[in-house]
């Protein structure tokens, strides 16, 4: 079974997607990422890998005859992709070279513009899931591309909010977002020319850092070469601080926001952004996202920003410290 189904109660769609399920577990010591593997070539720097198991589909099978007048389908079309960020099974995102990332920077922007030309694609959502506490079954390090035929909600929020902003104030929510941050100063934890990293006023994990561009762009290809090369290096020292806190590899959800194609013009209010949604409260406890977060939406983060900000810049300048040897 693999098809959408509207959710009525919140005006969304759910991805049924049963046949995930009979994924294999795959043996310890073979990675169908890894070169030799007969999955992907011999040599690669970074790769894009159409997933296996996909949630989701350009040539969807018909949903089941399921409907009532309540409960609308729709077929499960979209893309599902996989980009593999090294052939080393084992290298982490802030491991790899400046120049590394850039080849992942790039390839991003690649997979950005040609999902964008299937007309049935609504939004392009960039994003990597690590550590096995959010539920990884793959060590090699990779992240995903989706391409849904629908908005997400979360995203629908976000541009009505912005949309909102820029009517009422004749301005970018995000930019304003940054000045408020910048101004405050001890949310910040690093900036440079072209991106600022910081713990936003509202951040509803203890460790949730954004990444936002200080340049009004909306999308990887309006990127100069010189921002590019800036965001993999933000990028390398962002997920570098997070390992730095503890000493380990943090488990972290890092998503990336750019505007919806194939509809509305939104280059005026919305803003390209990163966020971490790392689901660690400590070294060793786990944040769970428990009743009122998931029942109501009602986040509670038992951490005050600017306290863990302060933890976030040591933890960046051990990082530099570490990487400078």
């Amino acid at each position: 079974m693999a098809e959408l189904r509207w959710n009525p109660l919140i005006k969304d769609w759910v991805m049924i997607a049963s046949h995930r399920q009979n994924r294999p577990q795959m043996p310890k010591d073979w990675c169908p990422f890894c070169p030799g593997s007969g999955k992907v070539p011999d040599n690669f720097t970074v790769y894009k890998y159409d997933n296996d198991f996909p949630a989701l589909s350009q040539d969807p099978p018909k949903p089941d005859d399921v409907e009532t007048r309540l409960y609308k389908t729709k077929p499960s079309y979209g893309k599902c992709e996989v980009i593999l960020y090294s052939p080393e099974h084992t290298v982490t995102l802030p491991e790899l070279p400046v120049d590394h990332i850039r080849e992942l920077v790039d390839l991003w922007t690649e997979r950005f513009v040609e999902i964008s030309k299937d007309e049935n694609i609504k939004y392009v959502f960039i994003f990597e899931n690590r550590g096995d506490v959010v539920g990884v079954t793959m060590p090699h390090p990779h992240g995903q591309i989706y391409g849904y035929s629908v908005i997400p909600k979360k995203i629908e929020l976000e541009l009505d909010s912005c949309r909102e902003h820029k009517e009422e104030t004749g301005r970018c929510l995000i930019c304003d977002m940054i000045e408020d941050e910048k101004q405050s100063g001890d949310r910040i934890i690093f900036e440079n020319d072209d991106f600022v990293v910081f713990l936003p006023f509202y951040c509803e994990y203890p460790y949730g850092i954004y990444i936002a561009a200080k340049r009004h762009i909306q999308n990887l290809t309006e990127m100069t070469d010189k921002e590019k090369n800036s965001l993999a290096k933000t990028l390398k020292e962002a997920a570098g601080t997070l390992d730095s806190l503890f000493d380990y590899a943090f488990p972290y959800m890092m998503c990336m926001y750019q505007n919806p194609v194939n509809g509305e013009d939104t280059s005026e209010y919305y803003h390209f952004h990163i966020a971490f949604y790392p689901p660690m409260r400590s070294a060793d406890k786990v944040k769970f996202n428990a009743s009122s977060e998931t029942g109501a939406w009602a986040h509670c983060n038992p951490t005050a920003p600017e306290e863990k900000a302060k933890e976030l810049r040591a933890a960046h300048e051990k990082f530099l410290k570490k990487t400078d040897k």
